[in-house]
C-alpha cells in the first residue's frame, strides 16, 4: 500500500472528529469513512459490515458498488475476511486471494473475479466486544500492509466504532441495542432510495448514490432524512437530474 503522510492522516482524523457531533447523520458517517480509508492506503475498495442487535452480520457501507455486492455475497455465503475479524477480534492481514480458495471457497473466487487480489479486515471492537468489521480489498499483488499500515487502518475502524456507538452510551446496553437497529434501519432506507433514484435518473447506483448526498449537502439535510423523503415521495427522485 502506499505511505501514508501524517498531514493526510491528520486531516481524515480531524475530518472524522468533526463529523461526531450529538446529531451527525452515521449513515453518511460511515460511507465517508470507507471512502477516506480506500483513498488513504490507496486501496481498491473498502466495505463495512455490522452486527445487529442479535450478533448477526449485516452490510453498512461501501465505497464503491462493487465492495457493496461483495460483502453481501460475503454474508450470504458466511465466510470471509469480515467475519473472521469478527468471530476472532483480530485483524486478518495481507491474505493473497488467488491462493485463499482453501480458507474461503466460495468468496475468495468471486472476489478474484472481481478484480480483487489481496484482502485486509478489522474488527470493530467496542472494549471487549467486536461489533463489526472494515473490510479492504486490493487490486495488486503488491496491495500489502507494512510497517504502520495494519495500526492506522485499526485506528480509524475504532473511529467507525466510537462514531456508531458514541461513548457516552456504550455502558447502557438498551441505548446501544436502539443505535445499533435504527443504523441498520437507515442503511436499508438509503439502498432503496439509491435504486429509486438511479431507475428515475438512467444512472449507475454509484452516481445515485452521489446524487443524493448531493443534494443533501445542498439542502443543509441529513442524508438519511432526504433517502427517506425519496423513499416516501418518488416524485423527489425524478427531480434529482446529475449535473
Amino acid at each position: 500500500m502506499t505511505t501514508v503522510s501524517a498531514e493526510r492522516l491528520a486531516a481524515i482524523f480531524v475530518e472524522a472528529a468533526d463529523t461526531l457531533v450529538d446529531d451527525f447523520d452515521l449513515i453518511e458517517f460511515l460511507h465517508m469513512l470507507t471512502e477516506r480509508a480506500t483513498h488513504l492506503v490507496g486501496a481498491a475498495a473498502t466495505g463495512l459490515v455490522m452486527a445487529d442487535p442479535r450478533g448477526r452480520l449485516e452490510f453498512m457501507a461501501a465505497s464503491d458498488e462493487g465492495a457493496r455486492m461483495l460483502e453481501l455475497f460475503q454474508l450470504q455465503n458466511e465466510e470471509g475476511p469480515c467475519l473472521e475479524a469478527f468471530t476472532t477480534g483480530q485483524p486478518v492481514i495481507n491474505i493473497d486471494l488467488a491462493a485463499a480458495a482453501g480458507r474461503w471457497p466460495r468468496f475468495a473466487p468471486r472476489a478474484t473475479s472481481a478484480g480483487y487480489q489481496s484482502v485486509h479486515a478489522f474488527p470493530m471492537r467496542v472494549r471487549e466486544r467486536v461489533i463489526g468489521a472494515l473490510n479492504v480489498f486490493g487490486d495488486t499483488k503488491g496491495g500489502t500492509f507494512t510497517g504502520a499500515d495494519v495500526p492506522i487502518m485499526q485506528a480509524l475502524t475504532d473511529i467507525a466504532t466510537i462514531g456508531l456507538l458514541q461513548e457516552r452510551t456504550i455502558s447502557q446496553s438498551e441505548i446501544l441495542t436502539e443505535q445499533l437497529q435504527g443504523a441498520l434501519n437507515s442503511r436499508i432506507v438509503v439502498e432503496q432510495a439509491k435504486g429509486a433514484v438511479a431507475q428515475a435518473c438512467r444512472v449507475t447506483v454509484d452516481e445515485a448514490f452521489a446524487v443524493i448526498r448531493r443534494f443533501a449537502r445542498d439542502h443543509n439535510r441529513k442524508l438519511t432524512e432526504v433517502a427517506r423523503a425519496i423513499t416516501e415521495e418518488p416524485g423527489l427522485a425524478a427531480r434529482m437530474i446529475v449535473r
